[in-house]
C-alpha cells in the first residue's frame, strides 16, 4: 500500500481493500489505542472548486468528535467525503474504518460497511409514515437497532408512528432522522447540524438524545454551528479553516481557549 503521506487517488490500485490483509488496518493514530476511523489526506471537489484540501484525522472507537469551523471551512464537505457521496467527488487520499478502504466504495457500499451519514436536510421521505421511513431503512441488511428500540429512545416517535414523517415539526423530523439512520447497523454516525433551525428546547432534546447514544460508544463525528453545544458533547475537536486541520485536539482545550474560538469559530 501507498506511503499514508502521499495522495492515493481515490479507488486507484493502490487504494484497494486487498492492499492490506484483514486485521491489519493502517494507523497513524498517536494515542494507545489503534485508530478506527482514518481519514488520510483527502481532497475534494465540486466541480473545479477545491473544497477538501489535504484533510487528515484519526478516531479511536466510541470517540465522538466535533469537527468545527466557520461557514465555507469544507466541514460538511469532508462528511460528504467520508459517507462517499458523489458530491464532492474524492480525488485523492484514503478513508478507513474499522479496517476496510471506504475511498474505493461507492456511497452504498460505504452503508453497508457501517457509515450512517444523517444529513442537514434530514430527507424524510414524502408520504410514509414515521414508521414506514423507519421499515424502508431495514428493507435490505445490515440491520441495526428495532424499530421498538428508536421508539424507546425517541417516545415521542412511537406516539406519532401512523403519522406522515414530513408533517412533523423540526425537531420531530430530526429524531426520525436519527432513529433511521440508527436503524441500519452503524459503525460511524455522521451528524450534520443536527441542531439546525430548532428551537433552544429542541436542541436540549436532541442533546440529551446524543448523550444516550454516546453512553452506548458509538463513533461519532459532529459537524455543528452550535459549536459549544457540540464541545461539551464530544471528546475532541478538529478545526477546519479553508479546507484544512488547523487544530485536532480535545474538546476541553477548545472551551478553555478564547482566543482559538475567536480565531476560527467566531464566538
Amino acid at each position: 500500500m501507498a506511503d499514508a503521506k502521499t495522495p492515493v487517488m481515490a479507488g486507484s490500485e493502490t487504494g484497494k481493500p486487498g492492499d492490506a490483509a484483514p486485521g491489519q488496518q493502517p494507523t497513524r493514530s498517536a494515542g494507545s489505542q489503534p485508530a478506527y476511523f482514518s481519514c488520510w489526506d483527502i481532497h475534494a471537489y465540486y466541480g473545479e472548486s477545491y473544497i477538501v484540501q489535504g484533510v487528515s484525522f484519526d478516531i479511536r472507537e466510541g470517540e465522538i468528535v466535533a469537527l468545527l469551523g466557520r461557514n465555507g471551512a469544507g466541514k460538511t464537505s469532508t462528511l460528504r467525503a467520508i459517507a462517499r457521496v458523489d458530491d464532492p467527488a474524492l480525488k485523492a487520499g484514503e478513508i478507513w474504518l474499522d479496517h476496510q478502504a471506504l475511498h474505493s466504495m461507492k456511497v452504498s457500499q460505504a452503508a453497508q460497511n457501517g457509515v450512517g451519514l444523517v444529513p442537514e436536510d434530514r430527507r424524510i421521505i414524502a408520504g410514509l409514515t414515521v414508521e414506514e421511513n423507519l421499515k424502508l431503512a431495514q428493507i435490505a441488511p445490515p440491520i441495526g437497532w428495532s424499530i421498538e428500540r428508536v421508539y424507546d429512545l425517541f417516545p415521542r416517535l412511537g406516539e406519532r408512528r401512523k403519522q406522515e414523517g414530513t408533517t412533523l415539526s423540526g425537531g420531530e423530523q430530526q429524531m426520525l432522522a436519527i432513529g433511521r439512520t440508527l436503524a441500519r447497523d452503524v459503525k460511524l454516525l455522521l451528524l450534520d447540524e443536527p441542531y439546525e433551525g430548532l428551537a433552544p428546547v429542541i436542541v436540549q432534546e436532541i442533546e440529551k438524545t446524543l448523550e444516550q447514544i454516546k453512553a452506548l460508544g458509538m463513533t461519532t463525528i459532529i459537524v455543528e454551528q452550535n459549536a459549544i453545544a457540540a464541545l461539551h458533547l464530544a471528546d475532541r475537536a478538529i478545526i477546519l479553516d479553508m479546507g484544512q486541520v488547523v487544530f485536532d485536539g480535545t474538546a476541553q482545550d477548545v472551551l478553555d481557549s478564547a482566543e482559538l474560538r475567536q480565531q476560527y469559530l467566531a464566538i
